[in-house]
């Protein structure tokens, strides 16, 4: 689930996505203040949006909001005030997390890609990977699945060439970092870390 907020840009509105849909397959149902996004083939609720959220709750993002428990809870009192029966349930794991690289093959379709084999502490992720200093050995940041980057992208599962990557193995600049190099290549970690550990930045 990823929140966002912008009231210079979109008004006074929280928007709440919780899964991709397609422009045809998506439809739109109002409770009050609260419209709830569904894909109309199987009904699922793929989203929120609610109107008026700073009369609701005190409003400082201007992007994406930082999920919590208490967001969460007043989110969904929000949708129970406007009659909506839904709940929210999220995973509030860290999704920069400390990842290390246990393997890196040469990826078969693809000259500047490699297929990594990340340790990220409770699993391994594969990770196709076009940084060329990306190595075995290395610690490094990984964006999982559901991370929002700084630029706004949202990290989703994917397909590179044929082969699926689950997660982003970050470069300084991709983190918004200061003083990030300009030079092409992913964040190599100096120091202890452990894998599995929230990166803070």
């Amino acid at each position: 689930m990823n929140v966002f907020y912008n009231a210079e840009g979109v008004g006074d509105t929280l928007l709440i996505s919780i899964k991709e849909v397609t422009r045809e397959q998506v439809d739109f149902e109002r409770f009050g203040d609260v419209v709830r996004i569904f894909n109309q083939d199987t009904k699922e609720t793929t989203g929120f949006n609610i109107f008026n959220a700073s009369t609701y709750m005190k409003m400082k993002e201007n992007g994406s909001v930082p999920l919590s428990e208490t967001l969460v809870q007043d989110i969904n009192e929000i949708l129970s005030r406007n009659g909506v029966s839904e709940t929210l349930t999220v995973d509030l794991s860290p999704k920069f997390v400390v990842g290390y690289v246990k393997e890196k093959k040469k990826h078969p379709n693809a000259d500047k890609l490699s297929i990594c084999q990340v340790d990220v502490g409770q699993e391994t992720l594969q990770i196709v990977c076009g940084a060329p200093n990306v190595d075995q050995g290395q610690y490094v940041v990984v964006a999982k699945v559901g991370a929002v980057m700084p630029s706004g992208l949202v990290i989703k599962d994917a397909e590179l060439r044929g082969v699926a990557s689950s997660g982003m193995i970050c470069s300084a600049k991709e983190l918004g970092l200061p003083d990030a190099p300009s030079e092409k290549g992913i964040l190599v970690l100096e120091g202890s870390y452990e894998a599995g550990e929230p990166f803070e930045g």
